[in-house]
């Protein structure tokens, strides 16, 4: 193994061609096929590999006349070749955009209350508008999202606000209210003018840990002087599964007014009932990280979305 070409005994600096390359035979580890890979020729790329030896001053595989073998020195170079990688597609894809707003790759994280009410809508916009936007949609939970956008996993997430989170700027789209769902004949069903305070006492269903709406229900119901010590039902990980609990009496729940008609439309056991005003509501937003090179793009976006959804009862946000 040559010793590095720098007098100081320091590693050259390696090439991106040489990660790519030493990469496609980390991950096959057979010269032909990660040289079909990348497009190389098989002499080049073993070049290529061996160069990196020597830059680095390490031993990344070991050949045999019939196989070949990482390292305990190439593994370790392996992951980061990875990681140095993916970070250059993220960047070329960032100057793409740059260059040609709408274009590209748009990782769009969505929580799972507002998903499949919503996403018509978002794809609807993306399909007519924004043709050449390759739209890649992740359904998760507030807590997952965050991490996600954070660590540039996503670019832009459609969820409920505030989240008080530093170095997230929200943009908001609009208001919903949030309508009490109960069984069929409940007294509460087909009133406009209930009062907070009638959440004291009724036999509330939730959605499980970790989703948002949970949260924000049980803020209401603290707010309308609901005894923390009242018991609350939670056994249903999604909207769906709960609105069916509700239908077999086992109790009552809120729904935004978004996700209505889809989870109740078709149940003839259930019955809906409205608050007075000031009804209580939730607000939904697209959130991005603060100063991302794609902002004027994202902005743009929101304020298309914002038109895109003026058909369903909400109130839009001021752009």
């Amino acid at each position: 193994m040559a010793s590095p070409a720098n007098q100081g005994g320091r590693p050259r600096q390696p090439s991106l061609a040489q990660l790519r390359a030493f990469a496609a035979v980390a991950e096959h580890l057979h010269f032909r096929e990660a040289a079909a890979e990348i497009g190389m020729s098989q002499p080049a790329l073993s070049g290529a590999v061996s160069a990196l030896e020597e830059a680095l001053g390490v031993q990344l595989l070991e050949r045999t006349t019939r196989k070949v073998l990482l390292s305990p020195a190439g593994e370790r170079v392996a992951a980061r070749a990875r990681t140095v990688l993916e970070a250059v597609a993220d960047l070329m894809e960032e100057a793409e955009a740059a260059r040609a707003p709408f274009t590209g790759v748009l990782r769009l994280g969505v929580i799972p209350t507002v998903a499949p009410y919503l996403l018509p809508a978002v794809l609807r916009l993306v399909h007519d508008t924004y043709p050449d936007l390759d739209l890649q949609v992740h359904e998760e939970q507030t807590a997952s999202l965050l991490d996600g956008l954070a660590h540039g996993r996503l670019d832009l997430l459609l969820l409920a606000v505030p989240l008080g989170v530093p170095q997230v700027t929200e943009l908001p789209l609009f208001d919903e209210d949030f309508v009490l769902v109960a069984p069929k004949d409940h007294w509460l069903g087909g009133r406009a003018d209930i009062p907070r305070g009638a959440l004291q006492e009724l036999d509330l269903l939730l959605l499980d840990e970790g989703h948002c709406l949970r949260d924000q229900a049980l803020d209401i119901c603290r707010e309308a002087g609901r005894d923390e010590n009242t018991p609350v039902t939670t056994s249903a990980a999604g909207l769906s599964t709960l609105v069916q609990l509700v239908a077999g009496g086992l109790g009552v729940t809120l729904l935004p007014r978004t996700a209505l008609r889809v989870e109740t439309g078709r149940n003839d056991q259930l019955t809906t009932g409205y608050f007075a005003d000031p009804a209580p509501s939730r607000r939904i937003a697209l959130a991005m990280r603060a100063g991302a090179a794609r902002q004027e793009e994202f902005e743009q976006f929101a304020q298309a979305l914002r038109q895109a959804l003026r058909g369903l009862p909400v109130r839009i946000a001021q752009g």
